[in-house]
């Protein structure tokens, strides 16, 4: 049952939180206890490193007299020791299914032995880090499990909370007065929001793949709402009292109103050092995290862009070993030359014959980068992607049941790589409708047309660059957009009217791939989400407003062209 309450001086909906007793929770459990080295804690996990004392349960009140329950695992020896902390509403243990975390039944390559089974989901493996001289911090943020309150999602309270929490840590005994907030996809959101906040015993900030605009990026991506995945994810949240409905407010508020501003973080004000993980691959997270990348005011920033799945990348033992570098840098003082890590550090697919790895830049999105015209028109009758526009008008159409909808194609003779943002320019009308959503998709084939998408884990594979768009709230803000990245501000709808055809930039989020001779890159313009695949039920398709058909207009009068980040050198 829906519940609506005031926050912020707006209506906002809430529902009743799952029961603890859905969840693998152990109850509130007050206490103190030493876990010895060498312990094993999850089945096939990693042993501990290093004997831990651990606070289980510790109260701690926020501004408003609100107790929150965090777990504390810190070293058996007095001392001051630098705090790392992962902030979500997940409980503070477990992140293997059947051991009462969220988790997934691949892991998505996860090895169990890189887990202690102390972590909380998406969050760093205490074992690890006590034993080289940290406090981690696991707290249950505002309403979840025994945590008092409601639970809240971003916003104003989300970040407060956070932020009372850093400064209790940074004055605690065991501490030598500087926080460290790390984790992964959720935990890596709040990160954006609390770091614009600029709590005094924040060091610094490690977000790995996080969205910073959730109407943008989570919600409504392109202005297309998106309510079934994320349902999936509140509806798991447990605790003893409501829960803020993010899929009802999506529902609810399909414009960015008032509501969404309040969830848009104010990464411009982030200055404190930050390591940066993205990757082109993520279904929620990829944009986010190159925005905080672009935006935040830090002047110790890095940025490394990945190629595989980003809990895989997050628990890998070489990049911990590198995150660690990091924060013995800026959360302890240590002079260990990590300043000379490159700024930028990419990964560019190739799938079919290598990919990329770490390679060094200076920049993202590259400076060399020069913006190409790919038009589309017909070649020999069929539609394709020419270098130089055609002179007349023509159009190719597509029922809205079409999975694949309609492809334009060039070949390439010499290697090419596309690093960066790509942005789709067309002419569309919509026969038997008043608005459309459009999908559109770049994809690589190679010298025998066989598909070739980037692999992402052992299971998945990523079509490739991909951008989507509500035809209705295609208004750009010109003062805001750029040559490839075209700025919504998605807050009026403006509806097709009978036979009218209507410019739409349609931007991707960021990619980088690569093409060998002879290789084909294929444009798919669709009504249909294609990241979404019928052999995944755990992301389930979007709902689309569209009927009849869509057509394409393109050639003379209708200049559609695909802008694409050319890199010279490939």
């Amino acid at each position: 049952m829906n519940i609506v309450k005031k926050l912020d001086g707006m209506d906002v909906i809430f529902r009743k939180a799952a029961p603890l007793e859905k969840s693998a929770y152990p109850g509130l459990q007050e206490r103190s206890y030493v876990l010895k080295k060498g312990s094993v804690h999850l089945e096939g996990g990693m042993p501990l490193q290093a004997d831990i004392r651990v606070d289980q349960d510790v109260a701690v009140t926020m501004r408003d007299g609100v107790k929150i329950r965090v777990d504390v695992y810190r070293p058996v020896e007095d001392g001051n020791y630098p705090a790392i902390m992962g902030w979500s509403p997940y409980g503070k243990r477990g992140s293997v299914i059947g051991n009462g975390g969220f988790g997934h039944p691949t892991r998505m390559d996860v090895p169990l032995e890189w887990e202690d089974g102390l972590n909380k989901f998406e969050a760093p493996n205490p074992g690890y880090w006590v034993a080289n001289g940290y406090v981690v911090l696991a707290p249950d943020s505002r309403g979840a499990f025994n945590s008092e309150g409601d639970i809240h999602a971003w916003g104003r309270q989300e970040p407060e909370d956070e932020y009372d929490l850093i400064e209790w840590a940074g004055k605690q005994d065991w501490s030598n007065g500087k926080v460290g907030l790390t984790g992964n996809s959720m935990l890596a959101m709040s990160q954006w929001f609390v770091a614009g906040m600029k709590p005094p015993h924040l060091g610094a900030i490690a977000p790995w793949e996080g969205a910073s605009d959730i109407y943008r990026d989570t919600a409504c991506r392109g202005g297309i709402p998106e309510r079934l995945f994320s349902n999936g994810i509140f509806s798991r949240l447990c605790g003893n009292n409501l829960l803020e409905d993010i899929p009802a407010m999506t529902e609810a508020h399909p414009l960015l109103d008032k509501y969404w501003q309040t969830k848009v973080s104010p990464v411009e004000k982030i200055d404190v050092p930050a390591y940066i993980v993205a990757s082109w691959t993520n279904l929620l997270h990829t944009e986010g995290s190159f925005r905080g990348w672009s935006s935040i005011a830090s002047e110790n920033k890095w940025l490394r862009v990945h190629n595989t799945h980003e809990w895989t990348d997050y628990y890998n033992p070489a990049n911990v070993e590198d995150l660690r570098r990091f924060f013995d840098r800026y959360l302890k003082g240590v002079e260990n030359g990590w300043e000379a890590t490159p700024p930028v550090r990419l990964s560019v697919f190739d799938p079919g014959n290598g990919d990329i790895v770490n390679r060094s830049e200076a920049e993202f999105p590259l400076k060399r980068e020069q913006v190409k015209p790919l038009h589309l028109g017909l070649k020999d009758g069929k539609p394709a992607l020419l270098h130089e526009a055609q002179a007349e008008a023509t159009s190719v159409s597509y029922d809205v049941t079409e999975r694949e909808g309609v492809s334009f194609f060039v070949t390439f003779d010499e290697t090419t790589e596309l690093t960066g943002y790509f942005n789709l320019k067309l002419w569309v009308e919509a026969a038997g409708n008043d608005d459309m959503d459009i999908f559109a998709f770049v994809r690589k084939r190679d010298r025998d047309g066989k598909i070739q998408e980037c692999p992402v884990v052992t299971d998945r594979t990523h079509v490739g660059p991909n951008g989507r768009l509500r035809v209705s709230l295609r208004a750009t803000n010109a003062q805001k957009s750029t040559e490839l990245k075209p700025h919504m501000d998605f807050d009026q709808q403006e509806k097709l009217k009978p036979g009218e055809i209507v410019p739409v930039d349609i931007g991707f989020w960021p990619y980088g791939i690569r093409w060998q001779p002879g290789e084909t890159l294929e444009l798919v313009i669709t009504a249909t989400d294609l990241l979404v695949r019928p052999e995944f039920p755990q992301i389930p398709p979007i709902p689309t407003i569209n009927k009849g058909r869509h057509i394409i207009h393109f050639g003379g009068k209708y200049p559609s062209r695909l802008l694409v980040p050319h890199i010279p050198g490939a």
